[in-house]
């Protein structure tokens, strides 16, 4: 792997992983170390920021088998060199069959996990989409890392361990899920090695076929099979009528910043309302400052908006625009200072991957693959080896509802990259997994380096406090870590929020990854200790 240059580690699951690191031509960090090197390996082989983002997106399909996958969703944002950025929206819709009525009669709302959840899975046609926009080496190329991986086995990380270990009942329910991560009866353990040879095969039959594979080739006719015997009412012909997007992304300022996220489905624009009304509102902009209770109660308002409002604009309309205005913004603010309160409803945790690059061409990548919950769905189709997601428990069931359940919709997504820019040249890549958190985490992380002017993995590293945790519907609660300090927590107390505390380095708040350039070019790179990633630069 081309070397960086190494600035300072934390507490990270592995040590031996540089977590910062500076660097002129490349950047680029994930969450899980051999991802990174996947991608610093594209560098080094003449690839761009396009051909690193997919060979680490392939990889953490293979190593971090509960967050992402070939039966997960995918959205990235994309600056091409000339300097368009354009939004990859690679989520799928709800089977056509899908019987809606028959949900209700016995789920009351949409389940969790299971048949019934399971959407069209996108990631394999966005990482060709992002691929197409400019990447240097072939298609095929991306896929080395990854197949080894998941031929040969790789060791068991930090993450995979806790989730297998945190609710093994759940996890191994599945006999597919049993037969790959608990062979013996026991789930694998911290190091074990983990091997997942039909798996393999899936990727080297997407690698020699391209998306094919999967939209009605081989690969997913085995895996419909396979789904329709567990009760799902996908078809072939779900997969075949799914594509890619390639939109515009939506583009707000913030002071003489230009932020650009995903338009919804994707809850990106709640990112943009937060950073509007703080600028509006004057408020200070350090999550430990003397406003984190107003920035508290900002985050609560904006959650509730959002869950109001996203949905899929192929089915109805979602007037961003309305939602983007500053007299929605100041309305917004008005809400936040009357501390309503807002049900709170279990849901899945954010199980999600974010990975960043960026080179010196001007080429740079923000990128989210997702499998929702851990393990989403629960079931692992075994023939093709390929974990679902549960993105449709995102759904709702109530008619009155833009995101109500219906067949070929896309749920509301959590998914949201984010590239910033000043007058049109890069400044910050920024990516987080957390569900329903995300905006808030993007938010602390950019507000800390941009405004604070920390080292991104200091601004990563912080300690970090989010409203609602990563649920969606996020009730009058904040999930903290404990290294948020005490003044902070008691005027949370003060504003009606139940604090929780978590760990000091704590998974469960979300972990993300973060590029920013310098005005001479260079790039600062920083990746989350709460995962088991890396830093790469050179």
């Amino acid at each position: 792997m081309p070397e960086g240059d190494t600035i300072h580690e934390t507490a990270a699951s592995s040590p031996v992983h540089p977590l910062a690191a500076e660097g002129s031509r490349f950047a680029i960090a994930t969450p899980h170390h051999l991802a990174t090197r996947a991608g610093a390996d594209a560098f080094a082989r003449g690839g761009n920021a396009l051909d690193a983002a997919v060979a680490a997106a392939v990889t953490l399909a293979v190593v971090y088998p509960h967050m992402c996958g070939v039966g997960g969703d995918l959205f990235a944002l994309v600056r091409r060199r000339e300097g368009e950025i354009v939004a990859v929206n690679a989520s799928g819709g709800a089977p056509l069959a899908i019987d809606v009525d028959a949900i209700r009669r016995h789920h009351g709302t949409m389940p969790l996990h299971g048949p019934a959840p399971i959407t069209v899975p996108g990631a394999v046609s966005g990482w060709h989409a992002l691929w197409g926009l400019g990447a240097a080496r072939p298609f095929a190329a991306a896929f080395e890392h990854g197949l080894a991986a998941a031929r040969d086995g790789v060791p068991v990380s930090g993450s995979l361990a806790r989730s297998l270990a945190g609710e093994t009942d759940l996890r191994l329910a599945d006999a597919g899920v049993r037969a790959v991560f608990a062979a013996d009866g026991r789930p694998l353990g911290l190091g074990a090695r983990l091997l997942q040879r039909a798996l393999a095969r899936t990727l080297a039959a997407i690698a020699a076929d391209g998306p094919a594979a999967v939209y009605g080739g081989d690969v997913g006719a085995a895996l419909v099979r396979g789904l329709n015997e567990r009760g799902s009412a996908i078809s072939l012909g779900d997969l075949r009528a799914h594509q890619a997007q390639l939109v515009a992304p939506l583009v707000r300022p913030y002071r003489d910043l230009e932020v650009s996220v995903v338009p919804p489905n994707s809850q990106g624009f709640a990112l943009l309302q937060i950073l509007r009304a703080i600028e509006r509102g004057g408020l200070d902009p350090d999550p430990l400052g003397r406003d984190a209770a107003r920035l508290a109660d900002l985050f609560h308002a904006v959650a509730g908006d959002r869950d109001r409002n996203n949905a899929d604009p192929r089915a109805v309309h979602v007037d961003v625009d309305a939602l983007l205005r500053d007299d929605h913004i100041d309305a917004l603010l008005e809400t936040a200072d009357q501390r309503g309160t807002h049900v709170p409803a279990r849901r899945p945790t954010g199980d999600t991957i974010a990975l960043v690059a960026a080179d010196s061409d001007g080429n740079a990548v923000s990128l989210i693959q997702s499998l929702y919950d851990g393990f989403g769905s629960g079931i692992l189709e075994p023939s093709t080896g390929i974990v679902l997601h549960n993105r449709g428990s995102a759904f709702s069931l109530d008619p009155a509802s833009p995101n109500v359940l219906a067949g070929g919709k896309r749920p509301a997504h959590t998914l949201m990259p984010v590239l910033v820019q000043a007058k049109g040249e890069p400044v910050a890549v920024s990516g987080s997994m957390g569900g329903g958190g995300q905006p808030q985490i993007n938010a602390q992380n950019l507000l800390r380096a941009l405004d604070l002017g920390l080292h991104p993995h200091e601004a990563i590293a912080a300690p970090r406090w989010l409203v609602g945790g990563m649920e969606l519907n996020a009730g009058r609660s904040i999930d903290a870590e404990s290294r948020v300090p005490s003044h902070i927590l008691d005027g949370f107390a003060r504003a009606g929020f139940a604090v929780t505390l978590l760990d000091g380095i704590d998974e469960g708040i979300g972990h993300a990854h973060l590029i920013v350039r310098k005005r001479n070019g260079t790039f600062e790179v920083g990746s989350d200790p709460r995962a088991d990633g890396e830093a790469a630069a050179g």
